[in-house]
Order: C-alpha cells, then sequence, then structure tokens
C-alpha cells in the first residue's frame, strides 16, 4: 500500500499539475504516517497540495533547524581541525597545523627526545680545538690600519664598561658578533637576485656564521642574566653597529672584513682571559648549560670551561674566514670566484 500511493504522488509530481486531491481519497494526516520513508521534497509537495501550510511550515522549519544543527556540527569540527590543540604529557601545548606541517618524533643518540627547535641533530658539531689561535693579520695597508685602529678604539669603552665581567662582557661581544655574517650574507643575497649570478657558497657560508654567533649567545644568556640597563646596551649597540657596518659593507666588502677578522681576534683574546679567571678560581667552573651540550656534542658532565674553549675556538675559525675574505677582495676578484668555507668550524 506505502508503494503505491508513493508510486502515485511521484507521478503526479513528474507529470505536473496541483489537482493531486482528485486522485487520493486518503486523509492528509495518514498519507503524512504512511508515505514517512518518501524524500523529504515530496512530504513537502504534498502538505502544501492538500493545504497543510501550517504543518508544512513547521516541518520546514524543522528540517532547517536540523540542517543548521548539521552545519554548525561540521564547521565546528573543521575549525578544530585547523587549530587543534593537544595536551602533552608535561603540560605543553603542541598545535596540530592544518597545513600537515608537523615536525618529526627527533631523539638524541640517547634515545632521548631531542629538546630543541633553534637546532637539529644535523646541524651540531664538535669544533676544531686545533687551530692556531695565535695567529694574527699584520696590517700593512692603509685600509687594514684603518680597520686595525678602529676596533682598538672600540675597545676603550668596553673595557671601561665591564672591566674584568667576561660573562657580560661574551654577552655584549656576541649581540654584536652575530650581525656582520647576517648583514653580508644579505647584501650578497640582493646581489645574485640582481645579477643572475652565483654567490659560490658565500651566502649560506656567511649566515652560517651568524647563525653560529647567535648560538653563542644563546649559551651565554644561560649563564649570564642581562640586567635592564645591559639590555638598553645592547638595543644601541646593535642598532647604531647594523646601520654602520651595512653601509660600510656596500662601500668597501674588503675593509668591511677586515674589521670582522680584528673583531674575532680580539674575542680570541677575550675568552683567554675568561678561561684565565676560570682557571684562577675568580669565576666558578659551573656545570655547562644543556644547549651548549647538545650544540657542540659535549660530554653530559662538561662545564664552562668547556663552554668558552669550543667558543673561542668558533671565533678563530671567523677570523679566518673573515680575513680570508677581505683578501680575496684586495686581490681584485669578487667572492664567488673563490669556494667558500662551507662547515668551517
Amino acid at each position: 500500500m506505502n508503494q503505491l500511493v508513493a508510486r502515485a504522488v511521484l507521478r503526479r509530481m513528474i507529470g505536473g499539475g496541483r489537482s493531486c486531491n482528485r486522485y487520493l481519497s486518503t486523509p492528509p494526516s495518514a498519507v503524512a504516517v504512511v508515505v514517512t520513508p518518501l524524500d523529504e521534497a515530496v512530504v513537502l509537495w504534498r502538505s502544501q497540495c492538500w493545504g497543510f501550510n501550517g504543518g508544512g511550515a513547521q516541518w520546514r522549519r524543522n528540517m532547517s533547524t536540523d540542517a543548521e544543527t548539521t552545519t554548525a556540527v561540521a564547521e565546528k569540527d573543521r575549525k578544530e581541525s585547523a587549530v587543534a590543540e593537544e595536551k602533552k604529557g608535561d603540560g605543553e601545548v603542541m598545535v596540530s597545523s592544518y597545513w600537515g606541517i608537523s615536525r618529526p618524533k627527533i631523539t638524541r643518540e640517547d634515545g632521548t627526545e631531542w629538546p630543541w627547535n633553534c637546532f637539529m641533530p644535523w646541524e651540531t658539531y664538535r669544533a676544531n680545538l686545533s687551530i692556531d689561535l695565535g695567529k694574527h693579520h699584520v696590517p700593512k695597508t692603509f685600509l687594514d690600519k684603518v680597520a686595525f685602529r678602529t676596533v682598538k678604539i672600540l675597545r676603550i669603552p668596553t673595557d671601561i664598561f665591564f672591566q674584568r665581567r667576561y660573562g657580560c662582557r661574551a654577552m655584549m661581544l656576541e649581540t654584536v658578533a652575530a650581525v656582520p655574517g647576517m648583514v653580508g650574507g644579505m647584501l650578497l643575497h640582493l646581489r645574485s637576485l640582481r645579477k643572475f649570478e652565483q654567490s659560490g657558497g658565500w651566502i649560506k657560508a656567511l649566515l652560517e656564521e651568524a647563525e653560529n654567533e647567535r648560538m653563542h649567545l644563546m649559551t651565554m644568556v644561560e649563564l649570564v642574566k642581562p640586567k635592564w640597563y645591559e639590555r638598553l646596551l645592547v638595543l644601541t649597540v646593535q642598532g647604531v653597529f647594523f646601520n654602520a657596518f651595512f653601509v660600510l659593507y656596500m662601500l668597501s666588502p674588503k675593509l668591511a672584513h677586515r674589521i670582522v677578522g680584528y673583531l674575532e681576534e680580539e674575542a680570541i683574546h677575550s675568552y683567554t682571559e675568561y678561561l684565565k679567571d676560570i682557571d684562577d678560581g675568580k669565576i666558578e667552573n659551573v656545570p655547562a648549560p644543556v644547549i651548549a651540550i647538545d650544540y657542540w656534542r659535549l660530554p653530559k658532565d662538561a662545564t664552562l670551561k668547556d663552554v668558552i674553549t669550543v667558543i673561542r675556538a668558533d671565533e678563530a675559525h671567523h677570523r679566518d674566514v673573515n680575513h680570508f675574505a677581505s683578501d680575496i677582495h684586495y686581490e681584485g676578484k669578487k667572492l664567488r670566484e673563490a669556494p667558500a668555507p662551507l662547515g668551517y668550524h
């Protein structure tokens, strides 16, 4: 019976017209009960044909409410999947990316979870401690002498302000030392884009230097907590030095690299004095920060002395790279004509 009624209704709907009453004598209420399995559109059409506008309106309101509810649930699910936050065991919040970007599970050699996002295990290294710390570029040309005297003059206010507080001195030094590599790499990058030419690997080499110096700073911050006036000094010095070095590199890259080479020589001297104070007991030889142990692959029982030793070795490598870059310019060549010392630590 249900099938017969459904066929009749569908036949009249397809044929068109609104005179369905003369073909169906079943009361509307009965039809509403009998044909519940039918399509929603058919039920609505039949309600309208038999004049049950109120019931149809009510049915439409119910259907609209259900649709809105379904849409709201779907929208909520979409938003939750786009900006979902998962609570990890230690209470840390990890955001799941809607774009499918997620960090793979990375572990140390001992199987423990890798805790750092600022560098990965394949970016760590063991410093070459056999490098010659006593090498010095003797200033011969006029620009060399200008670079050498400039660095010596810059050291005077540093010695007055920090004296033998080598932890604070190192922190200030690293905020400045991380600028030249970034400026040089950025300008070489822009030159490569303008000239449609390769950089010979020097963009990456200089940016590696900047990143390495920044990691020195991240390590020193774990050891020395800067005071408010030291933070203010960092802002001032960085603002002045960045702009001055930017202009200098645009005008004379060979002078800029020579100045950095001499700055690194002074850094070696400062860290050597730092080590002397540690050996003399003037500075406590505290355990090395975890970030330093992971970055330089130091033993778990490493101390502050070990950290300063590897940082000093890094500065010696930066000294060589910048004097080498300046020599290339002095020979009338471009940096891209000489292979860059990538991974030179």
